[in-house]
């Protein structure tokens, strides 16, 4: 799937939504191992990679393990297969035990995600880091990260800081995200036409962009277009169209069938 676009890996997402369906009623009764392997038959790798993915996309996270398989009833050795009642643990935490956050390298995107959507999750520092990311892609402050946490002031700005000394007293290269304040360095000519290379051949954005070299949008979007490292070289987006003028408008009006403009004359 790494070599689809992203509109090709939605596409393939939303061709694999029936099976998945399929498969959910089958095995929550409504059928036997031979009805899931016909399901699964003619089937390519790529499309079982693209159905587990959606698979995966329907079971909430969040949701206790009673809840999430509560529908187990006994094993094939006659003992009780489901989760107690009063089960406190959720999906997570079965995939926390099972390694996934055991990686100090690991950040979870999810919650990276609800963080910055205001949920009160524990981050890591690399998590953190990616918090901090997409932040400053989307032109959120950190003032705006403390009032969206309920945190206090400058909450986030001490932790950036406490981040940044972390990385000094160990001698190792500060995260670009971590250099506000300080003049970021310049893009090189490769840099930039790998950029609008990578640009140009579709299935990227702006926002992306931005996140993977560690600079604001706006500063992706200027080397795009041209606005900055115009003679570095590499495929310049082509600029906007202009604004459609009052005349195109008024015929899109007729075109559309949209009720025309009376003009009542005054009585003299």
């Amino acid at each position: 799937m790494s070599v689809l676009t992203a509109a090709q890996r939605g596409d393939l997402a939303e061709s694999m939504l029936p099976v998945a369906a399929t498969l959910t009623v089958l095995v929550h009764g409504d059928g036997g191992p031979e009805d899931v392997h016909e399901a699964l038959a003619g089937l390519d790798d790529t499309q079982r990679t693209a159905l587990i993915v959606v698979l995966a996309g329907l079971v909430d996270p969040e949701q206790r393990l009673s809840a999430a398989l509560g529908w187990v009833e006994f094993d094939e050795e006659g003992a009780l297969a489901v989760p107690r009642w009063d089960e406190k643990r959720t999906v997570r935490d079965l995939a926390e035990e099972q390694g996934l956050a055991a990686d100090p390298d690991y950040v979870d995107p999810v919650a990276v995600r609800r963080y910055l959507a205001g949920s009160r999750v524990p981050l890591t520092d690399l998590e953190f880091l990616s918090v901090l990311e997409h932040a400053a892609a989307q032109g959120v402050a950190l003032f705006e990260l403390d009032r969206r946490q309920g945190a206090g002031r400058n909450t986030h700005a001490d932790r950036v800081n406490r981040l940044r000394k972390a990385y000094q007293r160990a001698g190792g290269d500060l995260p670009a995200v971590l250099q506000s304040g300080e003049k970021q360095p310049e893009f090189t000519d490769a840099q930039v036409v790998e950029i609008r290379e990578k640009y140009a051949a579709g299935g990227v954005t702006d926002l992306e962009l931005s996140m993977q070299y560690g600079r604001t949008r706006k500063s992706i979007s200027a080397l795009l277009s041209g606005a900055s490292y115009r003679n570095a070289g590499g495929p310049i987006r082509a600029p906007r169209g202009p604004k459609p003028k009052e005349a195109s408008r008024a015929g899109f009006a007729r075109h559309t069938g949209a009720a025309p403009t009376v003009h009542v004359a005054q009585a003299s």
